[in-house]
């Protein structure tokens, strides 16, 4: 396969902190790439740089020379007056940049350039742009194309900044997060997509099902190096445990030979130090590998559990709607003590909703909730990072407890509890911000977790959160002696922490099922099957032969005498527009017409294509008369 993306001996730092040093890896046709390393290893700073959003401290990075490139951040951003349409000429790829050309050379007296204008927006298909962008923009569930920004959810603008990746068809496309924000049936859509496409893929992601599913490679910054593996994730867990259980081997090794050297060391006379200087320098060496011994980043969050009743809670007869759009109707459930359970649905189907009426934070309509009086709530929320960026790190954890309990006659200090959430002491030492959005997110978890809840209540954990921390909250999770509710997209998170779910359909309709995620969409695709069928075989139950001569119904209106007259024309006219419109293409594409005849044509066939709308609009509005 040919190399479309070469790095070499690429560094980047922050001051005196090193996120990556002398990185060197390629990207090649139809390869894709899954980026792994732990939160504050510099992993969207890779990706900033590589679309060119930030500089680099040394090393080359060299493209292929025509290669287009996409990229789709993790938290894409917007003028907030620009309807979602505008958004898609606003997103500064190759086509809108040359649509743009285009416009300002139409509306200036210089039209030396026009000519070769025109040959690139053939080549790229620029004069579609806007047909494609509704099409995709369509598929992503986005239908009102003039909506503004301001008014976009967090879903509905990721959804927006994902079309504007995906309309041009890319060579290589860049994601950081692609799946935050999305709801499982948008997730699973984006999933099958890059699945059947033949793009190159680079792509930060905490997803692992989407991550085993459409990468073929896993690339991971571990301690400012870089570590390859040609598989996806499932071969990356395998590999990787392989390459840490081989490396803390040699680092015990190494400790051995250390203590025994060490003991040399102290008994050598100052005399023979010059003759073993040789020794000495293996002794440092060997000091230097001791110290290299792997961390797997356990977080251990085994904490001291405070006792839960039987009494939970209950949710009783619970009524909520936002004007035409409802989210419980008649809604009752009591809660099992050490239950685990899971929320999923499609965005706008009142999860978050759901989980602020039980907080306290969004009153019903009608009905209430019944907490248990034992119950001590653990809440993390979508929103909840609300730290000074002014604090030090371990400041804020200290502010809540100088000692955590952990239940076993041990203790920990703040420092620490800390320590075990991936923040080494130079760390905590640092103020909040410069913590990067996946450590905020990790130091918001410890704050949430160091309070001793018996009931943890957790909206969207997985956001921003690296794999590693993760597995160790999932560890935690299925070992806590208390209850859980957990809303999130993550499949592969939910798989292993809930033991049932409740699914959001909308409208008030609401799923409780015994199992997993994965064993809910399986049971959800037989119930769809099912379903289908029932609905095709009372279709041909109803259907009967039809006459000879079919009788208009009733309830469908005739067409006037005017409006079939209007019809018939239109049956005639669209053709000859759609004639009209290819001439002019072909023409344009001669290289044959003067510049005055270039614009002349160019505007007739935007005019052209407004009437093509117009006519084929009102076409349809008779024919189904």
């Amino acid at each position: 396969m040919a190399s479309i993306l070469q790095i070499e001996g690429l560094t980047k730092s922050f001051g005196d902190l090193v996120l990556f040093k002398n990185l060197s890896f390629g990207i090649s046709e139809g390869q894709r790439i899954g980026l792994i390393a732990k939160n504050g290893s510099g992993k969207t700073t890779l990706l900033n740089i590589l679309a060119g959003k930030e500089p680099h401290d040394s090393g080359e990075i060299s493209f292929r020379r025509d290669l287009r490139i996409a990229y789709l951040e993790q938290d894409p951003q917007y003028p907030e007056n620009l309807s979602v349409i505008e958004a898609c000429f606003q997103s500064g790829n190759e086509v809108t940049e040359l649509i743009a050309e285009y416009e300002k050379v139409i509306d200036s007296t210089d039209h030396s350039r026009l000519n070769d204008i025109l040959q690139r927006m053939d080549v790229l298909q620029a004069w579609d742009y806007e047909h494609r962008a509704k099409q995709i923009l369509a598929q992503l569930k986005i239908t009102n194309f003039d909506q503004k920004i301001s008014e976009l959810s967090g879903g509905q603008l990721k959804r927006v900044a994902l079309a504007n990746v995906l309309i041009t068809e890319p060579d290589l496309i860049i994601l950081d997060e692609p799946t935050n924000h999305l709801d499982l049936d948008m997730t699973e859509w984006l999933e099958e997509h890059l699945q059947r496409s033949r793009l190159s893929l680079l792509m930060v992601t905490h997803d692992r099902y989407f991550l085993d599913r459409v990468c073929s490679e896993i690339i991971e910054i571990d301690q400012q190096q870089l570590f390859q593996y040609k598989g996806n994730y499932s071969y990356y867990l395998e590999k990787r445990d392989e390459r840490v259980s081989a490396q803390n081997a040699e680092t015990d090794r190494a400790n051995n030979l250390l203590r025994k050297e060490l003991e040399w060391m102290r008994r050598q006379p100052q005399a023979r130090a010059t003759k073993a200087k040789s020794r000495i320098d293996a002794f440092y060496d060997l000091e230097k590998k001791a110290k290299q011994q792997q961390q797997a980043g356990d977080v251990r969050l085994a904490m001291k559990g405070s006792y839960i009743g039987n009494k939970i809670f209950e949710a009783q007869h619970i009524y909520k709607s936002f004007g035409d759009i409802t989210i419980l109707e008649d809604f009752n459930y009591t809660f099992a003590r050490y239950e685990k359970l899971g929320i999923v649905g499609n965005n706008g189907t009142g999860k978050s909703t759901f989980i602020k009426m039980l907080m306290g934070e969004v009153a019903p309509d009608k009905g209430q909730f019944d907490i248990g009086e034992t119950v001590r709530f653990g809440y993390y929320s979508q929103d909840g990072l609300e730290f000074d960026d002014q604090m030090k790190v371990l400041d804020v954890v200290q502010d809540i407890a100088e000692v955590i309990d952990l239940g076993d006659g041990h203790k920990l200090t703040a420092s620490q509890f800390l320590q075990h959430f991936l923040f080494e002491p130079e760390k905590q030492h640092s103020f909040v911000y410069k913590l990067s959005g996946g450590e905020r997110r990790r130091l918001y978890l410890c704050t949430v977790l160091i309070k001793n809840p018996n009931f943890l209540v957790l909206d969207e954990p997985t956001n921003d959160l690296d794999i590693v921390t993760l597995n160790i909250l999932e560890e935690y999770l299925r070992q806590f002696k208390g209850c859980v509710i957990v809303v999130s997209h993550d499949r592969y998170f939910m798989d292993k922490v809930v033991d049932h779910l409740l699914a959001f359909q909308g409208q008030g309709m609401i799923k409780d099922f015994p199992g997993n995620y994965t064993e809910y969409r399986e049971w959800k695709e037989v119930q769809d099957m099912i379903e289908k069928e029932r609905q095709d075989a009372e279709k041909q139950k109803q259907e009967k032969p039809k006459p000879a001569i079919e009788k208009p119904k009733d309830d469908k209106r005739k067409l006037t005498f005017k409006e079939r007259k209007e019809l018939e024309e239109l049956e005639v006219l669209i053709p000859q527009l759609e004639d009209e419109k290819s001439a002019l293409e072909a023409e344009l594409s001669s290289g044959t017409l003067s510049n005055d005849d270039l614009v002349l044509k160019s505007n007739r066939i935007g005019e052209l294509m407004e009437e093509i709308d117009e006519k084929s609009m009102r076409w349809i509005e008779l024919s189904d008369l």
